[in-house]
């Protein structure tokens, strides 16, 4: 086994290298050991760290290397050889490590209602702080190869990132119900978020992460042809002025979630958006209502059809310019003569036109009825 007197690694020319394993193993006391500008050097003995050197030129003595001394009971002085494996350690700070969602998050809109497919991509630098841990925790997951490179790391965090930023950003958008059309001016917060989350993941292989960014949140051109189509219909549906729009996207809404889950009820669509039964029920609830609303709406009174004011429902004449109202009219059930339908009584006999209830179920009865037509009892006079 060769006795080797220098160690030295020059790094390779693009600097995307992160661990050099040194190929010998064999050393004596006086051996020289050169780290260069931007590394550690690392003695590795028994699958332990042991003593490292920062940069420049340093020779193998019992005052260097005591942890190594200690562990393998090296004489003092004298050429007697040791055994230990070596490696060097990239520590500046890569900055351009880059980040995405290889498949999109699929949530609904909060604003358009719309189910949209959201993509994220960024960048980050990471460095390593703790060489003992990474190289504890880490480097006996890559390989036997020489060079280990970012990327080799980098793969076995790819997940974990994912995962945490997708989290984070559904989160947002489905919590806080921000559109993601308007998602952007909060990417540093998001940013941020992210860096906060993730750093713990890393600081246990004696990895910092430094500068997270998040550089777009953005979904497919289709996706944005859908969300044109929904503006140009609630345009049409402000001009007329009401709200049946709503209720046509809560529809909209609805029929996706649930055919997405195979059909099922209006709850059961909720749960089919990712919500829980708890809200799917919410979101049932909140359809029935607008629906509710939409087709209860009060009447509008009577239009004048001479100057076009709208004007309570029992109003006979126009309150802006005075013109006769058309009203509807009812027949009277005593002498069948035409009576406006808000009349209390007839103008021709006198007759009640009020309607009448049951003493017995309460159950209303048209004006002039002896008997109750659902439980027959009979009428007061």
């Amino acid at each position: 086994m060769a006795i080797i007197d220098v160690i030295k690694f020059n790094g390779i020319a693009n600097r995307n290298w992160l661990v050099y394993r040194y190929p010998g193993d064999s050393f004596v006391y006086g051996t020289q050991l050169i780290v260069g500008e931007g590394q550690i050097a690392v003695f590795v003995k028994g699958g332990k760290a042991l003593d490292y050197f920062s940069a420049g030129t340093h020779t193998l003595n019992a005052k260097n290397i005591p942890l190594l001394q200690s562990f393998i009971n090296l004489p003092f002085g004298g050429r007697t050889p040791f055994t230990a494996e070596i490696f060097f350690i990239n520590k500046t700070v890569k900055l351009d490590v880059l980040w995405g969602t290889n498949d999109p998050i699929s949530l609904i809109d909060p604003k358009y209602a719309v189910r949209l497919r959201v993509r994220a991509f960024g960048q980050f630098g990471i460095r390593i702080t703790d060489y003992r841990v990474f190289l504890t925790e880490l480097i006996g997951a890559v390989g036997d190869d020489q060079i280990v490179k970012y990327e080799t790391v980098m793969n076995y965090f790819k997940g974990v990132t994912v995962t945490k930023v997708k989290t984070i950003i559904s989160g947002i958008i489905i919590n806080q119900k921000i559109s993601v059309l308007e998602i952007t001016p909060r990417l540093e917060e998001i940013s941020e978020i992210s860096q906060r989350s993730l750093s713990g993941e890393f600081e246990r292989f004696g990895i910092e992460i430094v500068n997270f960014y998040l550089s777009s949140i953005n979904f497919p051109d289709e996706d944005f042809e859908m969300i044109n189509k929904i503006l140009g219909e609630k345009a049409v549906f402000d001009i007329i002025g009401d709200n049946r729009y709503q209720v046509k996207r809560s529809f909209d809404v609805m029929e996706t979630a649930a055919g997405n889950e195979s059909g099922g009820s209006i709850a059961a669509a909720g749960v089919g958006l990712g919500l829980g039964a708890g809200a799917g029920l919410a979101v049932g609830n909140t359809f029935a209502n607008t629906a509710g609303r939409a087709f209860n709406t009060p009447p509008q009174g009577h239009p004048c059809k001479k100057c076009g004011e709208s004007n309570e429902p029992d109003s006979k004449f126009c309150r802006n310019c005075g013109e006769k109202l058309i009203v509807a009219q009812i027949e009277c059930y005593s002498c069948r003569a035409l009576v406006d339908e808000h009349a209390k009584f007839c103008s021709n006999c006198g007759s009640s036109m009020m309607k009448q209830i049951c003493p017995g179920c309460h159950k209303e009865n048209k004006p002039g009825t002896k008997f109750c037509s659902d439980c027959g009892t009979k009428m007061e006079e």
